[in-house]
């Protein structure tokens, strides 16, 4: 590692007054987190070995005893005095104590059969058939942890992602910003002439003090004493902070943790672990390549599977360096155009992807294999319960407590030696969701399965919960958007418009369902009625023969051939509003009177329909005219007449004659 001056020095002599390679217009853009700045700051936190960790704190572990987290008969962590003695995550648990037998074997919490709660049991390993795996003590520190960073950093300036139970990327871009203007007033001010492409002045440093951080060596041809810029002091504003962060995480929690800083989220990864534990790596942008050129490329995100054997047998080599003189057009002749230009970029530290601050997932699955198999229901609906346990933990991750994210279906699959049996069904969105209610569909859902026949004995079951979607409140009714003036004010003032979350125990708002099954839905649906403004014989509320009431369109199958479901209804919808005391009124297209402002919508909706379908009408006509059909291409060249001559006209047609 090189060595720095214990300090920075500040030197105002002409000579080191000279511009900024970087702009206003940069600098600028680091209020914003722009991908585009090259000022840009990404730091990447690493929890230090972070199941055993937990498992340390909750025991109270000194740091240097050896310990490892077991799973049934292997280990899924291994702390760093553990690893001195050869032990990894690939040795199972025999064998670490034969390497060192005072190892601390401390196996995870489990779900036990007929019980709604994880605990520790000592006799875990020795039931593995009623026995499940539970991971909710580390998710809670997890999550702790996570709050922690949040609370530590500016509210206003932050941006956290959350890229695995133990990793976070921070984008700290805006608030170092903040910082270098408070401490550089030189910056504050407007670019010269408001050019924001004018060059920043430089940095009034001739060398930058790093403390305990470790400094990526700077290749042969600069040195630490070359005058740093903006990047390098914007980088040293960022480990101050960090390095507080993890000290602070250090000091609550008593969890160590380690870090990578870079100007993207590839190069902080592959910093944070580059020297463990407990310890931070700054990775200067003048640095990146003598940084990357000893790497193996497989180390890299993405490209330690197929890709990374795809390049490593086409090229003959896994080092950075070796890749470096191979052409951009080379790699895309090898790997294809997007695949070729991303390796290209990326063997070269080039990352633009941003730091989200939420990352969404798709579905969640808990599921068991059965050593022996499971023989009867009342024994599947007791794994049912604890399914839903874990499920829903961590959809307490994801806000289901805060109506932030929720799922929409709940999926079953079960497996009977090799036939796969698979239900689905969808969940309720006006209702508090909770292990019980997932509990309860899950349960629906197996005796479905069972209706099948004979489905025991069972050797594998599973659960899933997918569809997830953004929480909304405040939803109104069309009828707010048809109405006007005061009667639209009252509408969206009333209480109705605002419903409070459904609680256990209370029925969840009514909502209008629509007809499912075979038939047309989308705009189809206005025509297969009569004109809603005049009297009918047939209930507006009945169900044609051969139709169910469903509010769900279950059409549809993924890859593996289960039946996929979408959602039709709206999460939060209002119950229906008592609207007919806003009194009479008369349709603006036909002028039919009505005295019920309901009907009144029905048949504006229907003026619409039509309206929608006569449009839809022309624009397929005019599609049409715009790329005519080949016959009438060879009438316009003077080709032989089409066998439609003699076709009767309709009334107002008329022949064309041509040539």
């Amino acid at each position: 590692m090189s060595t720095s001056p214990p300090r920075f020095f500040r030197d105002s002599s002409p000579g080191l007054q000279e511009a900024s390679k970087f702009t206003y217009r940069h600098l600028s853009q680091m209020a914003s987190s722009s991908t585009s700045t090259p000022l840009r700051i990404i730091a990447h936190i690493d929890l230090d070995a972070f199941y055993a960790q937990c498992e340390m704190v909750r025991l109270g572990v000194p740091n240097d005893k050896p310990l490892a987290v077991q799973q049934w008969a292997g280990l899924i962590a291994v702390n760093y005095p553990a690893r001195e003695y050869g032990i990894s995550r690939m040795t199972n648990v025999h064998e670490a104590k034969k390497l060192c037998p005072d190892l601390i074997a401390q196996h995870v919490a489990s779900w036990r059969e007929g019980e709604d709660k994880w605990a520790y049991h000592p006799d875990a390993f020795a039931n593995m058939a009623t026995h499940k795996v539970a991971l909710d003590p580390y998710r809670l520190q997890s999550r702790k942890i996570l709050a922690l960073i949040k609370d530590f950093l500016p509210s206003n300036l932050q941006k956290v992602e959350k890229a695995s139970i133990d990793e976070v990327f921070i984008d700290l871009s805006a608030q170092v910003h903040a910082v270098l203007l408070e401490r550089n007033p030189e910056l504050c001010g407007a670019p010269p002439n408001s050019d924001p492409m004018a060059r920043l002045p430089r940095p009034s440093v001739i060398a930058l003090d790093w403390k305990a951080d470790c400094l990526v060596d700077l290749d042969d041809v600069e040195t630490e004493v070359d005058d740093p810029d903006w990047d390098d002091v914007a980088l040293l504003t960022a480990s101050e902070i960090v390095r507080d962060l993890r000290a602070e995480i250090r000091g609550q929690l008593h969890y160590t943790c380690s870090a990578g800083l870079a100007n993207n989220k590839m190069l902080s990864k592959l910093g944070s672990a580059y020297k463990k534990p407990n310890q931070q790596t700054v990775i200067r942008s003048r640095a990146m390549q003598h940084f990357l050129s000893d790497f193996k490329f497989t180390k890299i995100r993405m490209l330690g599977g197929k890709l990374g054997e795809k390049i490593s047998s086409s090229f003959g080599t896994e080092m950075v360096r070796d890749l470096l003189p191979v052409t951009v057009d080379q790699l895309k002749s090898k790997l294809g155009d997007d695949a070729g230009i991303w390796v290209y970029n990326t063997l070269r530290g080039i990352d633009n992807s941003e730091v989200n601050s939420r990352t969404q997932i798709k579905s969640m699955l808990s599921a068991k294999a059965f050593r022996p198999d499971v023989k009867s229901f009342d024994q599947a609906s007791k794994w049912l319960r604890i399914f839903s346990g874990d499920i829903f933990s961590r959809l307490v991750d994801e806000g289901i407590q805060e109506n932030k994210r929720r799922p929409k279906t709940i999926t079953l699959h079960h497996l009977q030696g090799s036939q796969t049996r698979s239900r689905q069904s969808p969940i309720p969105q006006g209702r508090t969701l909770s292990e019980e209610v997932l509990s309860d569909l899950a349960l629906v859902l197996l005796r479905q399965i069972c209706a099948d026949g004979n489905i025991w004995p069972c050797s594998h079951l599973s659960m899933g919960v997918s569809g997830f979607q953004d929480g909304e409140s405040g939803n109104m009714r069309i009828g707010t958007f048809l109405l006007k003036g005061e009667a639209a004010k009252a509408l969206i003032g009333s209480p109705s418009n605002h419903p409070e979350p459904a609680t256990g125990g209370e029925n969840p708002p009514s909502k209008r369902r629509r007809l499912g099954g075979g038939g047309g839905g989308g705009i189809e649906r206005f025509f297969s009625q009569k004109n809603p403004g005049f009297p009918s014989t047939t209930p507006t509320n009945a169900v044609p023969a051969g139709e169910t009431l469903c509010e769900y369109d279950h059409s549809g199958a993924d890859e593996n051939g289960w039946t996929l479901g979408s959602q039709e209804g709206i999460e939060g919808c209002a119950p229906e509003v008592p609207i007919k005391a806003l009194g009479c009124s008369n349709c603006s297209s036909c002028s039919a009177r009505f005295d019920d402002p309901k009907d009144l919508q029905s048949h504006q909706d229907w003026h619409m329909a039509k309206k929608l379908q006569e449009e839809e009408r022309v624009n397929s006509a005019f599609v049409r005219q715009s790329c005519p059909p080949r016959n009438i291409l060879q009438k316009r060249a003077g080709a032989s007449p089409s066998r439609t001559r003699g076709k009767k006209l309709e009334q107002g047609q008329r022949r064309l004659r041509f040539g």
